[in-house]
């Protein structure tokens, strides 16, 4: 499912149908996926750079489905708060190209405000 909008019907429905929505106020939907990206990090903890791209496939489905997660929460809270994402993405995309040009930063991991 790629559909943005489909994906936030069938999640409402999802959650309709089990009663959820009481629960699914923005704090609590942020906290959880906060949670979630937690749970996500703690797979990465102590592995060093190259373990880290070479996951064992069983560990790479656990991934997977932290992401997975991870991505419910976010499409359920822009929903809730009627945010477009992929709208909110091209935004945030136009202002890091401008806050950090690539001929500029190439290569360097400094935050914009320091060079």
């Amino acid at each position: 499912m790629t559909d943005i909008p489909e994906l936030q019907e069938r999640l409402r429905d999802f959650a309709e149908r089990r009663d959820w929505k009481q629960f699914h106020s923005p704090k609590n939907l942020s906290m959880a996926l906060i949670v979630e990206a937690g749970e996500l990090a703690e797979h990465f903890q102590w592995l060093t750079q190259d373990e880290s791209f070479n996951l064992p496939d069983d560990k790479l489905q656990d991934v997977g489905e932290e992401l997975a997660d991870i991505f419910v929460y976010l499409v359920r809270l822009a929903d809730q708060l009627g945010i477009d994402l992929p709208e909110a993405v091209d935004r945030k995309i136009a202002l890091n190209e401008a806050k950090y040009p690539a001929d500029l930063v190439r290569g360097s991991a400094k935050k914009y405000s320091e060079y």
